[in-house]
């Protein structure tokens, strides 16, 4: 798809970065190699206790010992990080110093990571970094140390961004830290790990994918706005040539594999391609950044009360940060239509070819909720507890989050979010 001409005064430049990667069956084992070959000698390996559990940060100390490299394990990662658990992280590496640091793990465990580095090689606090409005937006003075990002989810992307997401407690708000130094120098890609994720957990992590990659296809274009000066540059610049290429490939590797890696959760093959595919959207939405559904999806989460999904181990209410992005996605795609339509159009055409005989503004909200039906989504916002009485809290919420929204083709207003929202009582 070509991007038209701007107009006189508006931007011709966009930027776009990506990690190092190594992929394939038993690259976890090559971790040590890595840590030895970027001149590491201590490491902080940071991970959750149910992937403790399950060997992998065990494993990756191994590799580490192996190649001489002193790793220290810190498992207390909380799942939807917050302010709170992700300043108890930084206490303890308040234990260090370290040369590099390690996340093994899923998007709750890397973006931890990516804080704790930001917190424990600068000054400040916490909020000092916190996106506006909700906090400073501070730049980080110094260098931070390595990050080598081991996924063990096939869903966020976090090892390709440079984006840090939690929850700030006392504002019931979810927002982030957003700066290129928070992206990891190196991410393994290793597909076996993720066999043993359940099937609810497999289903909300690839809607978290398809949910990038589609709105990184829809993104307002790098073209639209306004010449910047090169300070002014920003992590998401809009969508943009090379973007567009992960973007797609990992719509088509998800229509292609998502619903046999939700059946058949052993399967190597469709693991791998679903991995790929997060992989791919990460490139993607990590420079084109994503919009609507994102934005929406952090109130979802940040409000929950009673809702506890089916394949989340502990005890706590949780809106999976896979299920809140989609449950606003048909609506908010509905709503963006009439800005970008040949992009929501092909979008639709590559996630499902049997939308075609469907008018053109109902394709890609059909084929979501196609999929999202076929592999057990929650059918609209009720069925994660909310009610129409709910829709004004939730807009608020999702108004706080203007990084994402300023990225929509199609800028919402607070009526316009409270249409969509009411549009996702239930999708079907």
């Amino acid at each position: 798809m070509t991007f038209a001409t701007p107009y006189p005064g508006h931007d011709t430049i966009f930027t776009w970065a990506a990690p190092a990667l190594k992929i394939g069956l038993g690259a976890i084992d090559e971790t040590g190699f890595e840590l030895a070959r970027l001149g590491a000698g201590r490491v902080l390996l940071i991970t959750d206790k149910a992937l403790g559990r399950a060997g992998w940060p065990g494993r990756v100390a191994e590799s580490a010992a192996a190649n001489g490299v002193d790793c220290v394990i810190y498992d207390g990662v909380h799942i939807e990080p917050t302010d709170a658990s992700i300043l108890d992280a930084a206490e303890f590496a308040r234990t260090g110093p370290w040369d590099a640091f390690v996340a093994v793990g899923g998007g709750s465990v890397i973006d931890t990571a990516k804080a704790v580095n930001l917190l424990s090689t600068n000054p400040g606090e916490l909020t000092d970094y916190l996106n506006r409005p909700v906090g400073r937006a501070l730049a980080p003075e110094r260098p931070l140390k390595p990050l080598v990002a081991i996924p063990t989810t096939a869903g966020t992307g976090s090892e390709c961004t440079a984006l840090s997401v939690l929850d700030v407690l006392d504002l019931q708000v979810k927002t982030g830290i957003s700066h290129p130094a928070l992206r990891p120098v190196l991410a393994i890609i290793d597909p076996q790990v993720t066999l043993s994720m359940p099937a609810p957990v497999t289903a909300a992590c690839g809607m978290d994918v398809l949910c990038h990659a589609v709105e990184s296809l829809t993104a307002r274009p790098y073209t639209a706005g306004p010449r910047k000066n090169p300070e002014e540059r920003v992590v998401y610049c809009g969508a943009n040539p090379i973007s567009d290429i992960w973007t797609e490939q990992a719509i088509v590797a998800l229509s292609r594999s998502l619903r046999s890696a939700v059946r058949s959760g052993d399967d190597l093959a469709v693991r791998t391609d679903v991995m790929l595919a997060a992989t791919y959207a990460g490139m993607g939405f990590g420079n084109a950044g994503v919009h609507i559904p994102h934005a929406n999806a952090y109130p979802i989460a940040g409000r929950v009360r009673d809702y506890h999904p089916d394949g989340y181990a502990g005890d706590e209410p949780l809106v999976p940060h896979g299920q809140a992005v989609s449950l606003t996605a048909p609506a908010a795609f509905r709503f963006t239509y009439v800005a970008a339509p040949e992009r929501h159009v092909r979008a639709a055409q590559l996630l499902d070819p049997g939308v075609a005989a469907v008018e053109d503004a109902e394709k890609l909200p059909r084929a979501l909720t196609r999929l999202m039906r076929d592999i057990g989504i929650p059918n609209g916002i009720e069925a994660v507890g909310f009610t129409g009485s709910d829709v004004d809290g939730l807009v608020d919420g999702s108004l706080k989050q203007q990084r994402l929204l300023a990225q929509a083709p199609r800028q919402p207003t607070a009526a316009d979010l409270a249409d969509i929202f009411r549009g996702s009582v239930s999708n079907w």
